[in-house]
């Protein structure tokens, strides 16, 4: 007989805010739940639930910002969002493309609708996590992996039921093309009525199932509506995911613990205080670079 991973419990995230002017959000973590380190690698959860952004001439969006100790992972569902960095790097993602930014050592960047998009208006359904480095790479060098929709792992459910999107680690052999400093699995499954999918993890690895979009049933048994994060129990066991509607989504995060010390306050993520006041001191003295880029 087959064992089920239980489910610990099912979360929702604080209300909607506005970060800058172009992205409303939920945060599920930190803020909308305290999980500590029962989340490590992942620091936060800021969901942009599907949201009509009116016609605008001006380009919303966050100004210059800092990074350093961490990356951040921009997943696309619905709109288009560009980004630059004073580093010279800039690139735009859409429906079905992920971003994924390793701010590392450190680095100013601006985070915006894409200008056409800005200008038309439109339908923004986006997700950003942070992921943390451990200590032997949060000094490692700035980086960016642009993941188009075209080059994620995909696997057809049985019986027609759905598309696993990998964007990360593998699914059933199937791998995702981002590169990540530990394991990590991250794929997204678009499921038809009634599809199901199975699968196994470590038992070690902290994983939870984010219901974008429809209703899912959970193991055979719990039911999970649009916004519930499903986290799971460290357990062995196998995970069932069954979509209750022909349009159910649900994105699927697990990753192996970084068992550090974290230390994080504003836009830094290290191991000390120590180490977050130099971020702010390099910050500060221009170290990471100016502002007018």
């Amino acid at each position: 007989m087959t064992t089920i991973r239980n489910v610990q419990g099912v979360f929702q995230g604080a209300p909607f805010h506005m970060v800058g002017d172009g992205f409303r959000v939920s945060n599920y973590f930190p803020g909308g739940n305290d999980f500590g380190d029962r989340f490590s690698p992942f620091l936060l959860l800021d969901y942009n639930a599907p949201f009509e952004f009116p016609p605008s001439p001006k380009v919303k969006g966050v100004g210059a910002h800092p990074h350093r100790g961490f990356e951040t992972v921009t997943i696309a569902y619905e709109g288009f969002i560009e980004h630059r960095d004073n580093y010279g790097n800039r690139g735009v993602i859409g429906p079905g493309d992920v971003q994924w930014m390793t701010a590392g050592s450190g680095l100013l960047h601006k985070e915006y609708h894409e200008r056409d998009f800005s200008k038309r208006g439109g339908l923004f359904h986006m997700i950003q996590l942070w992921v943390n480095l451990p200590r032997a790479y949060k000094m490692t060098p700035p980086k960016y992996q642009e993941l188009p929709g075209g080059k994620m792992g995909r696997v057809e459910l049985p019986d027609g039921g759905g598309t696993v999107r990998v964007i990360a680690g593998d699914y059933n052999g199937t791998k995702g093309p981002a590169q990540t400093f530990t394991p990590i699995h991250l794929y997204d499954i678009a499921f038809r009525q009634n599809g199901k999918a199975s699968f196994t993890l470590p038992s070690s690895f902290n994983t939870a199932a984010l219901v974008l979009r429809g209703k899912a049933k959970i193991n055979d048994a719990a039911a999970a509506n649009e916004a519930d994060f499903v986290l799971f129990e460290n357990t062995e066991g196998d995970i069932r995911i069954e979509g209750q509607t022909d349009d159910t989504l649900v994105l699927v995060l697990s990753g192996e613990p970084i068992r550090e010390p974290v230390y994080r306050h504003g836009p830094f993520v290290m191991n000390s205080k120590e180490e977050v006041v130099r971020a702010f001191q390099d910050f500060q003295s221009g170290k990471m670079g100016g502002t007018d880029f």
